[in-house]
């Protein structure tokens, strides 16, 4: 019951994240110029890109981007969720989880309810080199992914351990 009510809460939370800063960078950003911080090292600029991470996709005709980035990508979130709510795995692994199928919800909404679209308004760079734009629900797919990455290597699983035993010996 309770790992049912962190899956619920951290999807909630971060699909509600995420839809709360597309909100409002639609209402500040949209049809206005880039907004930037620290000379020029972080911007706000909206677009609404219609393919994957980078664009990838981008172009593809609109009938097949829909059945990849919007079927294909539901279906592959909904197993997700349905693996990490019946698999035992530990703490980090759970959350680690749900940041990757929040995020991918966060960006599911946007393309079932905007025309197959992702509102993207966040750039990061120094001169020439940039990251793509992205969004809040990007961060959380990103930084679950490498935190996978991380924490199913050999070190990682090391790391994992010692978690646990602190959580046990604090209470947690």
């Amino acid at each position: 019951m309770k790992k049912y009510f962190v899956i619920f809460s951290t999807l909630l939370l971060l699909v509600g994240c995420d839809r709360l800063t597309k909100i409002q960078a639609i209402d500040s950003l949209k049809g206005n110029n880039p907004i930037s911080y620290f000379g020029g090292f972080f911007k706000f600029i909206y677009v609404e890109n219609s393919g994957a991470m980078l664009g990838l996709g981008g172009t593809l005709p609109g009938d097949l981007r829909f059945y990849i980035f919007t079927v294909a990508v539901g279906i592959i979130l909904f197993g997700g969720l349905i693996y990490i709510a019946i698999k035992p795995m530990s703490k980090i692994n759970l959350i680690l989880g749900l940041l990757i199928v929040g995020g991918g919800f966060g960006n599911l909404y946007d393309r079932a309810f905007n025309d197959g679209l992702v509102v993207d308004f966040m750039l990061i760079g120094i001169g020439p080199l940039r990251t793509g734009i992205f969004n809040v629900a990007d961060i959380a797919i990103t930084v679950g992914a490498i935190g996978l990455i991380i924490f199913t290597s050999k070190w990682g699983k090391k790391l994992t351990n010692i978690f646990q035993q602190t959580a046990k010996s604090s209470g947690c």
